[in-house]
């Protein structure tokens, strides 16, 4: 487990719980360096003074509110720590809430919080409270010279900081043209949607995150273990031409649509797929034009009965042959 990266308090009641808190996340994503695609050497980039173009060492940076232009006001770790002190050292409940009362679209990094030195008891008491209550707990912490609204969680035999988007960073969506909320008023009929649901049952499994894993990174890598091999490590790929794509109609067939993927599970293989007969498959006549079997009928006939009298006078030469 990674160091914490911050240490305070809940504030419950008149409770104080102590805690500490850790990254509950890692990136895994691909680690890209920028190249100069004239001799594929690594970019840098240079702390430097915008006046006098020198470069500027860590020891003397310092971080400062700008309240007019070119004029600042500086402000160190210690000065952003006596504005507010107990708001960098607690994390404050506000409420309780039910959590499917928070769209998804608040909910931002999340955090875990483990209790600190004397802390298990009520970090326990606090814990068991939201399980039994079925409630998420809705707080206000700073971190990192920022205070976020966020939601305490029971997960397991933890408490997860899941920081949460104030309301007025949540974009509105009467900008977006969505389909209207009822039914009919979409164009869906019952059909569709008993067909949909069907779907979405068939495809219904208990979740299990370990089985999903970030197959395109496994591929890129694959890419680049390729190329290595190949002794292509300095080559760049000319991009291909993109593969036009078939027009299509604005009507959309759900029905079919529906069929096809519900029929898509349940597809016999071909070992198991019933063999079709010869004698069917023989039986097949070939397409002719109307006109011709009206004329032929009558043809058909007179040669059938040729047929059959050729057949019985030729059967005693066959045997003798025989």
């Amino acid at each position: 487990m990674a160091r914490s990266m911050w240490k305070g308090a809940i504030s419950f009641g008149l409770v104080h719980i102590p805690v500490e808190m850790y990254p509950a996340t890692s990136n895994n994503g691909l680690d890209l360096n920028m190249l100069d695609r004239r001799d594929f050497s690594p970019i840098g980039f240079k702390r430097y003074n915008k006046n006098t173009g020198k470069d500027v060492a860590w020891d003397n940076i310092v971080k400062g509110y700008e309240y007019k232009q070119d004029e600042y006001v500086v402000l160190s770790d210690e000065d952003l720590r006596q504005a507010n002190v107990e708001a960098t050292q607690t994390i404050d409940i506000l409420a309780f809430v039910d959590a499917a009362d928070v769209p998804l679209t608040y909910y931002e990094t999340p955090y875990y919080l483990a209790p600190g030195r004397g802390g298990d008891k009520v970090y326990a008491l606090l814990r068991e409270t939201l399980r039994k209550a079925g409630r998420i707990a809705i707080a206000t912490v700073v971190i990192r010279v920022r205070q976020h609204l966020c939601a305490l969680v029971c997960v397991d035999d933890g408490i997860v900081l899941n920081t949460l988007r104030f309301a007025e960073e949540i974009r509105s969506t009467e900008d977006l043209k969505l389909p209207p909320k009822t039914l009919k008023s979409a164009g869906i009929t019952d059909k569709e949607l008993q067909m949909a649901l069907s779907l979405v049952e068939g495809m219904t499994e208990e979740w299990n995150p370990a089985q999903y894993h970030d197959t395109y990174k496994n591929d890129v890598l694959a890419l680049v273990e390729k190329k290595v091999k190949a002794k292509q490590t300095k080559s760049i790929t000319v991009a291909a031409p993109e593969k036009e794509r078939p027009a299509s109609s604005n009507v959309v067939d759900l029905v079919a649509l529906l069929k096809q993927s519900l029929g898509g599970k349940e597809k016999p293989t071909a070992a198991s797929a019933p063999a079709r007969s010869p004698s069917r498959t023989a039986a097949k006549p070939a397409a002719k034009a109307p006109a011709a079997k009206t004329a032929a009928k009558p043809a058909a006939k007179k040669t059938a009965r040729k047929t059959s009298s050729t057949r019985s006078t030729a059967a005693p030469a066959r045997s003798r042959a025989a």
